[in-house]
C-alpha cells in the first residue's frame, strides 16, 4: 500500500491550494477490498466553487500527478456544496476529464463506509439514499446498460466486461434481495452459487488476486450466454 499512500498523499496536497471542503475514497479503497496496482483508487473532492480557472487547475493537476506510479488508476470526481449528485460532474477518469453523475451506489458506498481523506463525512453534504432509490438505480442498470452490452459481442472480448460484467451482477442481486452492498470478492465468492460458469469466476479471481490461472479461451461467449438471461431474470423478479 505504500504507492497508494504516497499518491493520496501527492494528490491532497497538489489539491490544498483549491481550498477542498472534503475528500472521501470509495469503492474497493474503502470497502477493505483494495489491491495494489489492480484496483482503482476512487475518489469524490469537494469544493467550494469550479468555474472554468480552477478546471484548468485540476487538468495541470492531474498532468503532473502521471509521474507517479498508480497515477492512471486514480479516478476523481468534483463536486460543489450544494451539487446535485445526480446530475453530471466534473470527472477525471482514464487520463482525461468529462461529466458523469455520482450514481446512487456510491453514495451509499460513502455514506456506509466511505473513507475521509480530508474535512466533513459524506454525511454533512450528500442526501441519503434510500433503499428504494438504491434498487430503483441497480435495476436501471442491469437493465438499460448491462443488458443492452451482452449483445455487443465484440465488447467482451476485453477482460474488463467479463471482469465487471460478471462482479456487477452478484452485487446487484444482493443488493436488490438484502438491500446491502457487498465487496468484489464477496460477489466472486456468490457467482458459482449464482449459476455462472465457474472456470469464468475464478479465471477473473485469479487475474484480480495475482494468482492467474490458464485462460478460458471461450470466456467471452460463456459470460454472454450467462448473464443475458440472468438480467432478464433479475430485472423481471425486480423492475
Amino acid at each position: 500500500m505504500q504507492q497508494t499512500e504516497a499518491l493520496l498523499d501527492r494528490f491532497l496536497a497538489e489539491l490544498k491550494p483549491l481550498d477542498p471542503v472534503a475528500v472521501w475514497a470509495h469503492g474497493s479503497l474503502a470497502g477493505g477490498d483494495y489491491q495494489e496496482g489492480r484496483s482503482d483508487l476512487d475518489l469524490i473532492a469537494v469544493l467550494p466553487a469550479l468555474p472554468p480557472r480552477t478546471v484548468w487547475r485540476l487538468a495541470k493537476l492531474h498532468a503532473r500527478l502521471r509521474c507517479e506510479p498508480l497515477a492512471g488508476q486514480l479516478h476523481c470526481t468534483y463536486l460543489t456544496p450544494s451539487a446535485d449528485p445526480g446530475r453530471r460532474h466534473l470527472t477525471w477518469a482514464h487520463e482525461e476529464l468529462f461529466k458523469r453523475p455520482v450514481t446512487a451506489v456510491t453514495r451509499r458506498e460513502l455514506h456506509d463506509f466511505g473513507r475521509v481523506l480530508h474535512g466533513k463525512p459524506p454525511a454533512d453534504l450528500l442526501p441519503p439514499v434510500t433503499d428504494r432509490e438504491l434498487a430503483a438505480f441497480v435495476v436501471r442498470d442491469q437493465r438499460d446498460f448491462w443488458r443492452p452490452a451482452v449483445d455487443k459481442a465484440q465488447l467482451w472480448s476485453r477482460d474488463v466486461w467479463v471482469d465487471l460484467g460478471l462482479v456487477t451482477f452478484a452485487r446487484a442481486s444482493v443488493t436488490l434481495r438484502e438491500g446491502r452492498l457487498i465487496s468484489k470478492r464477496e460477489a466472486l465468492e456468490l457467482l458459482p452459487g449464482l449459476g455462472a460458469p465457474v472456470a469464468v469466476v475464478e479465471d477473473v479471481r485469479g487475474r484480480r488476486y495475482g494468482d492467474p490461472r490458464p485462460a478460458v479461451e471461450n470466456r467471452a461467449e460463456l459470460t454472454r450466454a450467462y448473464l443475458g438471461p440472468a438480467i432478464d431474470e433479475l430485472v423481471a423478479a425486480y423492475g
